[in-house]
């Protein structure tokens, strides 16, 4: 056994935005079925080396070295190139289900893991800071062995890439590319380097609803800003919004509580800047939730060589709403 043991299991303005729904910030997309229709058409996966690879579907659990239990999952051939998912606040490696979909429809190994408080992931009490989260990526990667690896992040889970890319990912030779999705990084506070971020008061205000009512607020979110399902005309789909309450609310509300100054008071601008592998910046010009302009803009000034594609009306969520698109981008991204 090494350091980490493993136990297998089977188991629009921002402030409009703060009042009118109550919102959060930095969280992940919720798959809906429908969206994923298109990736169970997708071409056959690429033959695999072993008949028994072709055929695998795990979901695990490794203990990090501070002794916390991340459940992950890990589908597809075991000897095709990696895909490994970061999920955003305060939902679960399920915010994946149409990517990973796709990808394994592709011939790809895809990786998903809860971060630590979230999803099924251990319930503790400490760590949820940036520097956890990468560190406990790492512990699924190493355990693992990926090599190769494509590293995709959403929201908060781009943060996750960040930290993870430059203090684990290139120093160790196990990143291939990265893709930053409505990713918080640089920095979504506003301060007097950061003019443009978001007042600390309107994060105030998230932790202030999530203490008082964190059912009312996950619900509030979801089937508001989060899919741009407040703009005149939108198709709300009930399921989306259910989707992403199931997934916040079977996280520690401590986690969630704790994670909000994760995901808008870490400064990753020294995080980015180490970045030498291909980076995707991927991000919607409608997001109400991390806006674009301070978020995806500034990274792709930050790493060399960044590509960056802004999405004309696109949402916060739209890997959910727009997944077919997105998938294809990113896959062609993944081939270049």
């Amino acid at each position: 056994m090494s350091e980490t043991e493993v136990n297998a299991s089977h188991d629009a303005p921002r402030r409009k935005f703060v009042t009118s729904a109550g919102l959060t910030a930095g969280a992940l997309v919720a798959g809906g079925a429908s969206l994923v229709e298109g990736a169970m058409a997708a071409p056959a996966p690429a033959p695999s080396k072993s008949a028994a690879g072709a055929h695998r579907a795990e979901s695990s659990t490794v203990i990090t070295k501070d002794g916390v239990e991340i459940f992950f999952k890990d589908w597809g051939p075991k000897d095709a190139q990696p895909i490994v998912f970061h999920h955003g606040w305060p939902l679960s490696a399920d915010d994946w289900d149409a990517q990973m979909l796709f990808f394994v429809g592709h011939g790809y190994r895809v990786i998903a893991h809860d971060r630590r408080g979230h999803g099924r992931s251990q319930q503790v009490s400490d760590g949820h800071d940036m520097d956890h989260y990468a560190a406990d990526a790492w512990a699924v990667v190493e355990h693992l062995n990926l090599k190769n690896a494509v590293h995709i992040g959403h929201s908060t889970g781009g943060g996750e890439v960040a930290r993870y890319v430059a203090n684990y990912g290139q120093p160790n030779g196990r990143v291939a590319k990265a893709v930053l999705v409505s990713a918080v990084p640089p920095l979504m506070l506003k301060t007097a380097a950061n003019p443009g971020g978001t007042p600390l008061e309107v994060f105030d205000g998230f932790r202030k609803a999530l203490a008082e009512n964190r059912a009312q607020f996950y619900f509030d979110v979801a089937s508001g800003p989060f899919y741009g399902f407040n703009r005149a005309g939108a198709k709300v789909s009930q399921g989306i919004v259910q989707n992403w309450w199931r997934q916040g609310m079977i996280g520690a509300a401590k986690a969630h509580y704790d994670g909000i100054k994760a995901f808008s008071e870490t400064d990753q601008t020294e995080d980015l800047k180490k970045f030498t592998v291909p980076t995707f910046i991927m991000h919607g010009d409608d997001d109400q939730v991390v806006p674009y302009k301070d978020a995806g803009v500034l990274s792709a000034k930050l790493i060399k060589g960044a590509k960056l594609k802004i999405y004309p009306g696109y949402p916060h969520g739209m890997l959910t709403v727009h997944a077919d698109e997105l998938n294809n981008d990113i896959l062609e991204f993944i081939k270049s």
